[in-house]
């Protein structure tokens, strides 16, 4: 099959501005209020037509997943949950370009799931409906649903709650990960077992963030209750959130996620490719970019061609 271009969405990182834990839920997953935040920049999922599903993985990180089976990377899995789905006859040639860091607190993974099901969409042209498209998600991934339009949004539940999230002035993140990969599943244990009963993750909202002053109060009010857990698993951490927490200009240092990416909080683009630039010397993968202030999903709003 040939002759129709290929489809390449960003897979961008996902920034948790604060990440609050609750009990576990019947089933098994935690109960969490988090504002999710994207950069417009991260992973590349391109998609071109073909009789047959198959996936390539290019990039940076392209090493870090080679010794897993292909079948059970959520790009591969996100395209057959759809076709399967939609009742679609045709494949497709994916290539996953792995530019961020694995296992890094970052939405990653579920970012590319996310940015393959947009791709699909756009390359096999269909017409689906959001509930649907988000059921779809959210069986690959807690954090997929959220992932598929690229903008601020609340998320609640385990990850299938989703609202639409603040307005926010110009910011641009530093990422910065000391290249310690960061599983999961031990810091949320860890968690529980230092708080085996508790309370429901209070709810954070706001409507109107109009200042960055603002922005810094709202925050100062949040927090990540898995960063200590993260970083006493990891000292690398803490020097990391020091590092930011210095550079000139940053609004905010914190972990996102379960780790061990941490970001900053920039007002400038200069400041933040300086901070940036500044991590990377010292050994530590970086990368500077603007909060993405939304998109679409199956339209591809983070469509790069």
């Amino acid at each position: 099959m040939t002759g129709a271009p290929a489809i390449t969405e960003i897979a961008p990182a996902k920034v948790n501005l604060f990440l609050h834990v609750g009990p576990v839920r019947r089933d098994r997953l935690h109960a969490l209020e988090s504002l999710f935040v994207f950069t417009d920049d991260g992973d590349r999922v391109s998609a071109a037509p073909a009789r047959d599903i198959s996936l390539a993985i290019t990039g940076p990180f392209a090493r870090e997943l080679a010794p897993f089976p292909i079948e059970s990377n959520l790009v591969w899995r996100a395209a057959h949950a759809l076709k399967a789905a939609a009742g679609v006859s045709e494949g497709a040639a994916l290539t996953l370009d792995k530019r961020l860091p694995i296992a890094s607190g970052i939405g990653g993974g579920s970012a590319d799931a996310a940015a393959a099901l947009r791709a699909l969409c756009a390359l096999w042209k269909l017409d689906i409906s959001e509930p649907a498209l988000h059921a779809i998600a959210f069986r690959l991934g807690a954090d997929v649903p959220a992932c598929l339009g690229a903008r601020p949004v609340f998320v609640s539940g385990a990850g299938e709650k989703i609202e639409s999230g603040p307005r926010l002035p110009p910011l641009w993140a530093v990422l910065v990960n000391p290249l310690v990969e960061m599983p999961t599943g031990p810091i949320f244990r860890a968690f529980d077992k230092r708080y085996p009963s508790p309370p429901a993750p209070d709810a954070a909202r706001t409507v109107a963030i109009a200042t960055y002053a603002d922005l810094r109060d709202y925050l100062q009010n949040t927090r990540n209750d898995l960063e200590p857990f993260a970083a006493a698993r990891q000292s690398s951490i803490a020097a990391v959130s020091e590092f930011i927490a210095e550079c000139p200009g940053a609004l905010l240092a914190r972990m996102s996620g379960s780790g061990a990416t941490v970001f900053g909080l920039f007002t400038s683009a200069e400041s933040a490719l300086r901070a940036s630039r500044r991590a990377r010397s010292k050994g530590w993968w970086s990368m500077s970019a603007r909060v993405a202030s939304g998109g679409s999903e199956c339209s591809g709003g983070s469509r790069a061609r």
